[in-house]
């Protein structure tokens, strides 16, 4: 019998593009759960855009955000995430970012993105994963872009302020 979470902790991360089957080349690229999507988000992305470059945003599976966030996430399946996020005018392409939730490392991110040759990385300040996204966008030969963070606006805010009305 086959030990799946050892073979898991092996396949590497793919994505599945959502309605184009070419993706941008060259673009900036961001990677999150974009759960609910807020005023954060749509801030950080319009800032990413206003550069001039393609921008191709990256959605975590529902697996992968189960495993990071708890129970109770995500809110939308990350077909819907998907498909919300690439609505945004400012936004180039969508895809959603699919394996094992334990592969999280720069590597496999780097590995997963070098079919784009990205220009830049790009992560908002206080991201704990900076210091990874940063070693990825050196891995690419990319830029990483580091974009302020709109306080108090999160998806974990934005559930709090919601369960406290209910």
């Amino acid at each position: 019998m086959t030990d799946t979470n050892a073979d898991d902790a092996h396949r590497p991360l793919s994505a599945h593009w959502f309605r184009t089957t070419e993706p941008p080349r060259r673009p900036v690229v961001v990677t999150g759960a974009f759960d609910v999507l807020h005023v954060g988000h749509v801030r950080f992305l319009q800032s990413i855009a206003e550069r001039g470059l393609p921008l191709a945003v990256g959605i975590e599976s529902d697996e992968r955000v189960h495993a990071w966030k708890g129970p109770g996430r995500p809110i939308n399946p990350a077909q819907e995430r998907a498909e919300t996020v690439a609505a945004l005018s400012c936004v180039t392409a969508s895809f959603v970012v699919e394996g094992p939730p334990g592969v999280a490392d720069w590597a496999s991110y780097a590995e997963l993105l070098r079919p784009l040759a990205p220009a830049a990385l790009a992560y908002t300040a206080g991201d704990r994963y900076a210091q990874a996204k940063i070693r990825g966008a050196d891995a690419l030969n990319a830029q990483a872009w580091e974009l302020p963070f709109t306080p108090g606006r999160s998806t974990t805010a934005a559930l709090g302020r919601l369960a406290h009305t209910l």
